[in-house]
């Protein structure tokens, strides 16, 4: 029997409820989906400290051909006061290691190393922005040609919102059709 030919009482009792049950695993299922891609997607999380207490060091760790190097360790560290993390590089090569610094921190010497590779630089911000990132890109590797890849990212989170909002709006429709045929049960019954 389809949906066509029940009445609103096997739509409230019978198949109505098994489809409506399984529309909603389905959109829950999804949901769920989407939510895991975002944060496996989303790579390293951000510190929790405000911007003015967070220092990033990003790039990319590439080997001697210029290729991208996946799994690979990197470790970033104040060398002056000895504040440290270690990251490791995703499937691209990409790195992302949150330090957190304070503005007495500006001007410490950074180190980064990965693949037997050191690189130094300066933790250089403005201490009276507190509303910008405070940020460096350090690329380690010979040849490191490796094309910023961060506006692909937007796709993927876009393509989760738009499946999102299509699974949501086809469920606000399907329960809303579900209200108009059992409004017209209850006014045939009368």
């Amino acid at each position: 029997m389809d949906a066509a030919t029940q009445t609103p009482n096997e739509w409230k009792h019978g198949h109505g409820s098994v489809r409506f049950k399984a529309f909603a695993r389905i959109a829950l299922a999804v949901s769920a989906s989407w939510i895991s891609g975002i944060t496996y997607l989303a790579g390293v999380a951000e510190a929790m400290h405000e911007v003015d207490h967070r220092f990033t060091v990003e790039g990319h760790v590439c080997g001697g051909d210029g290729r991208p190097v996946p799994e690979t360790k990197v470790i970033v560290k104040d060398t002056r006061v000895s504040i440290g993390t270690a990251v490791f590089t995703d499937s691209r090569g990409y790195y992302k290691a949150v330090l957190h610094l304070h503005n007495d921190n500006r001007g410490d010497p950074i180190l980064v190393a990965a693949l037997e590779e050191e690189q130094k630089v300066t933790a250089q911000f403005e201490a009276a922005d507190v509303k910008s990132e405070r940020q460096v890109t350090v690329n380690i590797g010979v040849g490191c040609a490796v094309q910023q890849e961060e506006s692909s990212r937007w796709v993927y989170y876009g393509a989760g919102v738009g499946l999102a909002a299509a699974v949501v709006a086809a469920g606000v429709g399907f329960v809303k059709n579900r209200q108009r045929v059992q409004k017209r049960g209850k006014g045939q019954r009368k």
